[in-house]
This record gives C-alpha cells, structure tokens and sequence, in this order.
C-alpha cells in the first residue's frame, strides 16, 4: 500500500508561497505595488483594497504612481496610505497619488531583515507542524496493520526528505529577500 504524499507536498507548496507574499510586503529600497496590498482605504462604506480602487504603477525605483478610477477617492486612498503607517510620503498631482519611499538607513535594513527572519522562522514552524501531521498519519496507518515496520521506516525519511526541500525553498525565499534589503 502507498502513502499518498500529494497532502503534504501542497501543504509546502502554500507555506512557500505565503513566505513569498509576507515577504513581498516588507519594503525594500525599490518601489513594488506589492508594499501596498495591505493599504485598504474606507471607500463606499466598506475597506476596500487598494488594487480594486486603482492601479498602481511604478513611476522609478522609489516612487509609485496610483491612479484612482473614481478621482472623489483620491483623499480616501491618501488617508488609507498615510493610515497604513507604512513610511512613506504621499503627495496629490493632477493624474492622481504619488507615493515616494525614503533611502533605507542601515539601522532600517536591520530591522527589516529581523522582520523578514521572523517570518521565514514561522513558515519554518508550520512546515515542521506538517511533518507532525504527516507522520501521525503514517503511525495510524502502521496500527491500522498491512503495512510493515520496514515501509514506515522508509515513508518517514520519504516525508523528511519533502520538509528538507521545503526549508531549502523557504532559505532560497529568504535570501532573495535578504539581498534585496541590503542593495
């Protein structure tokens, strides 16, 4: 009898990917429309995301450029903004917003490197959480009977192997993020 492995590989696959979402929102020293996914400014009664009110562009490494569909939003997503506390500064021209990030000061990277390893550390702690469950499963499936000691033995270091490749992928996340911060 085989082990179905299919659970826990997409179980790493999500972590991996929420890793990468987390850590698209920690600012680097470029602009990315990503550091505003989590601006939801109060428009038409409701929090509403950003990127449902207007698109946002990247003017230059440092400035982005939002352009609201509907131009009486326009102090609405600047509240949002300046509300998300998020550093930067917020000006309005006459195509829409310009949001413009400050240089990052050597004592900023390091913060935000600790933000960016604390987040890595719990994408670490939910992999191993699926290990746990995984292995679980293979104990009940071992006193369920049918399957030997030997066959546990080796889907235990079949479901090791898949949490090694998963913390690799999570280091090689990390570290794309960590030499972003420190350019």
């Amino acid at each position: 009898m085989a082990y179905d492995f299919s659970a826990l590989k997409t179980n790493i696959k999500e972590t991996e990917e929420w890793l990468a979402r987390e850590l698209s929102g920690v600012r680097t020293g470029r602009a990315t429309p990503a550091l505003l996914d989590t601006v939801k400014p109060e428009a038409y009664g409701t929090r509403t995301p950003l990127t449902q009110l207007a698109s946002v562009s990247v003017e230059d490494a440092r400035t982005l450029r939002i352009i609201p569909w509907d131009n009486a939003l326009i102090k609405t997503i600047e509240k949002g903004i300046t509300d998300a506390n998020l550093g930067v500064g917020v000006g309005i021209d006459d195509q829409g917003l310009r949001v413009s990030f400050p240089e990052l000061t050597s004592e900023r990277r390091t913060q935000l490197l600790k933000i960016a390893n604390d987040k890595t550390e719990q994408a670490k702690v939910t992999l191993r959480s699926h290990r746990t469950s995984a292995l679980h499963a293979l104990d009940a499936l071992e006193k369920e009977g049918g399957v030997g000691k030997d066959e546990i033995a080796r889907l235990r270091i079949e479901v090791q192997k898949f949490i090694d490749a998963g913390n690799d992928a999570l280091a090689a996340v990390l570290k794309k993020k960590e030499i972003e911060i420190a350019q």
